[in-house]
């Protein structure tokens, strides 16, 4: 590995290696996801190879943050409140619910129903319609997602090439030129969007209230749906996983000469067969004569003239 590349390296396992309670990274829940971790461990003993950030897959319900108002420029002078950006993130975005497993839609935690849990209210009938001004709460499925360092563009081919061939179709690296010291780490994203959804469940009201635009039917079905996906993702983490290590496993030299076997040009070929021939001659020479055979080793033509 280069010395660069060992030291962020380095540097991460030592962060990941932290006690639980001293760990802590962006994600909202702070560490490493279950669903993962051993698969994470495996990836950053592999030479050349080091994950940066991760998530397993996951449902979520997420409220949106402040909008900025029609005709109000969203950055202003320092100190002022943020507003959310594209997609709702920032300005007091919130997570209401967050599972990174199938949420079991028989258990007992959710006799409540699905509205309670996601920290929403049913509409009153007296409630307006809202607008594209409102703060909007969206129910998430989205895939696993994996960044991975990798120490040289053959390395972080061979991590492609796994991806693609479990169903990670928009993966993709970055940072592919060589760095100023010589050195090219690319940093490959692990990724798929074809399965993942998003859709708007509720808003938050001028009162601050969680309200729902769906029904707890309607919700049930979201969370099934999400349920299934999550069998795709770890069916699609499983074989990433498999053509991963594959890929990566140290190759033997019996392995080697048996996928390739070494080129020998015509001179050599020439004495090799010449060498085997002799070798031949000698070992039928050293064979006794049979009965039924002459000392050549082939069976005499018996004729039938007396």
């Amino acid at each position: 590995m280069t010395t660069r590349f060992q030291a962020r390296k380095q540097r991460i396992l030592e962060q990941l290696d932290a006690p639980d309670g001293e760990y802590h990274d962006s994600s909202p829940k702070g560490s490493v996801d279950a669903p993962i971790r051993d698969f994470i461990g495996e990836i950053n003993n592999l030479d050349g190879l080091v994950t940066t950030s991760s998530c397993s897959g996951r449902i979520s319900v997420f409220l949106e943050g402040r909008k900025a108002e029609i005709g109000v420029a969203e950055a202003g002078p320092e100190g002022e409140e943020s507003r959310a950006g594209p997609g709702g993130k920032g300005g007091g975005g919130a997570w209401l619910f967050i599972s990174h497993e199938p949420v079991e839609t028989k258990h007992a935690s959710v006799e409540d129903g699905f509205m309670s849990i996601f920290g929403m209210k049913e509409s009153p009938t007296d409630e307006t319609t809202p607008n594209v001004s409102c703060r909007y709460i969206h129910l998430k499925f989205e895939p696993m997602i994996l960044h991975i360092l990798s120490d040289s563009m053959e390395h972080a081919q061979r991590i492609l090439t796994a991806a693609l061939a479990a169903g990670f179709r928009e993966s993709g690296a970055v940072s592919l030129a060589s760095s100023k010291i010589g050195e090219s780490n690319p940093m490959v994203a692990v990724r798929s969007a074809g399965y993942s959804f998003d859709s708007i469940v509720g808003y938050q009201d001028g009162n601050g209230r969680n309200v729902a635009l769906v029904d707890e039917k309607y919700l049930r079905v979201l969370v099934d749906v999400a349920n299934e996906r999550f069998k795709i993702n770890a069916d699609r983490i499983a074989r990433f996983r498999n053509a991963l290590l594959e890929a990566c496993e140290p190759k033997t030299s019996s392995t080697v000469a048996s996928a390739k076997p070494d080129w020998e040009d015509a001179d050599a070929r020439k004495r090799r067969k010449r060498e085997e021939g002799l070798a031949r001659q000698q070992a039928l020479q050293s064979r006794p004569p049979q009965d039924s055979m002459d000392a050549s080793g082939v069976e005499p033509i018996h004729s039938v003239f007396s």
